[in-house]
């Protein structure tokens, strides 16, 4: 089943053409890439899925229904998650706490009333599911220690989790391997495989570190000067000689 199309995506900003006419297709359970050089407009792309930014021209699908503009907020409360380059976490909390407040924002429960009422607490459920969460990603031994202490790779499973908790039919990932050591790097990609695996979430990353990229996308889209120039299997893709002239600026 087609979860997510584009049809026609084209962008321009200030004249310049970022995107142009882009079309892709994500089926349900994928895990797939989106690649290219520096300056290829993938996070415009990115942002356009999402909701941050709005095509110029184009449309967007999701599950058959055409959601082009519909918010960012709208486009959650329907199953869109994601992640962003930047580790976005909250100072002073625990792992654990992270994840009940996605808990929490999940079920639209909480707020100042509640909290000054001592009706803010987690509930069973909730503790159960974070506790789920925390084991399936391997943070169970981290789930009382405070943010700050983690390093960046275990940083950045924290947000996995946190975004897992959502229940995200479709999980935006913004360069999830960006300033990761090699072990880091495994830890981030075993999460990703078994985040698929187990909760069936629909991942769709823009990344350059094209060895993890290959070790786990089932397919990839290659941009590049904001035109699709490939998709198919990763391993197709990765061969073709547009995609290596794009990467090493040479002809293959």
């Amino acid at each position: 089943m087609t979860l997510l199309e584009a049809l026609g995506i084209t962008k321009r900003f200030d004249g310049i053409c970022a995107l142009n006419r882009v079309d892709l297709k994500v089926s349900a359970g994928e895990l797939v890439g989106l690649i290219g050089p520096n300056g290829a407009g993938k996070t415009t792309l990115f942002n356009c899925l999402y909701g941050l930014v709005r095509p110029d021209e184009g449309r967007v699908l999701f599950k058959g229904e055409d959601i082009t503009l519909l918010p960012v907020f709208k486009r959650a409360r329907r199953g869109f998650g994601r992640t962003f380059q930047r580790v976005e976490l909250f100072g002073g909390m625990t792992v654990v706490e992270h994840l009940l407040v996605a808990a929490r924002a999940h079920a639209r429960r909480g707020g100042v009333l509640q909290d000054l009422l001592l009706r803010g607490r987690p509930t069973a459920t909730e503790q159960s599911e974070a506790e789920k969460v925390l084991a399936l990603l391997g943070l169970t031994a981290d789930a009382d220690r405070p943010i700050e202490a983690l390093s960046l790779g275990r940083a950045r499973l924290v947000e996995l989790a946190r975004a897992i908790m959502n229940q995200p039919a479709l999980l935006f990932l913004d360069e999830p391997f960006s300033g990761l050591d090699r072990t880091e790097t495994a830890e981030v990609s075993e999460a990703l495989l078994v985040a698929q695996r187990e909760h069936g979430t629909t991942i769709m990353l823009v990344e350059h570190d094209i060895t993890a990229v290959q070790a786990i996308t089932q397919r990839l889209f290659v941009l590049d000067y904001g035109t699709l120039i490939a998709e198919g299997p990763t391993a197709s893709v990765l061969k073709d000689p547009r995609v290596r002239e794009a990467y090493l600026g040479v002809q293959a």
